[in-house]
């Protein structure tokens, strides 16, 4: 596969001081059988774009024969976008779909009006366990989309095209168009998503969205005149010009888009109305979801705290 972009022009970055409009350090939060780091939503920062959920799982080492489950769960007016740096699970849901995620793949299931899945650790990994390690992401959709029939989409990450934006920087496009590629992945909100890998010195400009965030997954990075640490995710200002720079080792993932206005959201639920949550809501407790075919046995009931 070629790769895009490389040995780009340095960046100057034009507005450091007011680059980072906010910084969210991630929050734990257990999900299955698992403890995350949870970026979004919080208080004083509902959502960069589309991106309305963000967590951040592990990296943590499992042990043989304990594994990471999910139990079948409903959700509504969103996708669901999952994405390793290591490990694997498997991903079944309400319309039928079996698929097996691995690192760098894209699992991209969109909810619309309604659909069931759960996440397990795919058997083989499972027994031998390992190191597990990635980012869940739910994108709102717009309101003309919200109740759409549910859809699934795996993409490989062969498919993902490749880019070297700058000297000491790699990664893959893995949604909409950046450094002069453009992603496989097609939905309705027209999200960014950029996994870039950046050795210490390294310095890229950030590709251009509406609004913009950048995940510090791991290392240092300098964000026009701010110090960004691991787990970290800053929130940038609107700006002609951001920088990127890292200060160690660092992977980052850039995200975006256009704001698709406020959303309601509610264990699982995303909608644009409180009337569509009540439905779903109640739905759920009346077993009235379809069923996942090879996984109905089990089901997480709807809490009586809400997130």
């Amino acid at each position: 596969m070629s790769i895009v972009g490389e040995h780009e022009p340095g960046c100057i970055d034009v507005t450091a001081d007011q680059a980072v409009e906010l910084v969210i350090e991630g929050r734990p939060r257990g999900v299955g059988s698992f403890t995350v780091s949870r970026l979004l939503p919080v208080a004083q920062r509902r959502m960069i774009g589309p991106f309305i959920f963000l967590d951040h799982m592990g990296p943590m080492e499992i042990a043989p024969g304990a594994g990471f489950d999910v139990r079948p769960h409903p959700h509504i007016g969103l996708s669901t976008l999952t994405y390793f740096f290591a490990g694997e699970n498997v991903h079944r849901d309400s319309l039928g779909t079996v698929q097996i995620n691995r690192p760098g793949d894209i699992n991209l299931m969109t909810a619309g009006r309604g659909v069931v899945h759960s996440e397990r650790a795919e058997p083989a990994w499972r027994e031998r366990g390992g190191l597990m390690h990635g980012v869940q992401i739910w994108l709102a959709l717009p309101e003309a989309n919200e109740d759409d029939a549910p859809t699934f989409e795996h993409i490989s990450r062969d498919e993902l095209p490749e880019i070297a934006p700058g000297p000491g920087a790699r990664g893959r496009v893995l949604a909409g168009h950046a450094f002069g590629a453009s992603s496989p992945l097609r939905h309705p909100s027209a999200p960014l998503l950029v996994d870039l890998e950046l050795e210490s010195g390294a310095t890229i400009e950030l590709p251009e969205a509406p609004e913009r965030g950048v995940f510090l997954v791991h290392g240092e990075v300098q964000v026009g005149a701010e110090v960004i640490a691991h787990n970290r995710l800053a929130v940038i200002a609107p700006a002609a010009r951001v920088c990127v720079s890292a200060v160690a080792r660092s992977r980052v993932l850039v995200l975006g888009g256009a704001a698709l206005g406020p959303r309601f959201i509610d264990w699982n639920f995303v909608a644009s109305s409180k009337e569509r949550i009540d439905r779903a809501r109640e739905s759920w407790k009346a077993r009235t979801f379809p069923e996942i075919p090879s996984d109905h046995d089990e089901f997480v009931p709807y809490p009586d705290l809400h997130r």
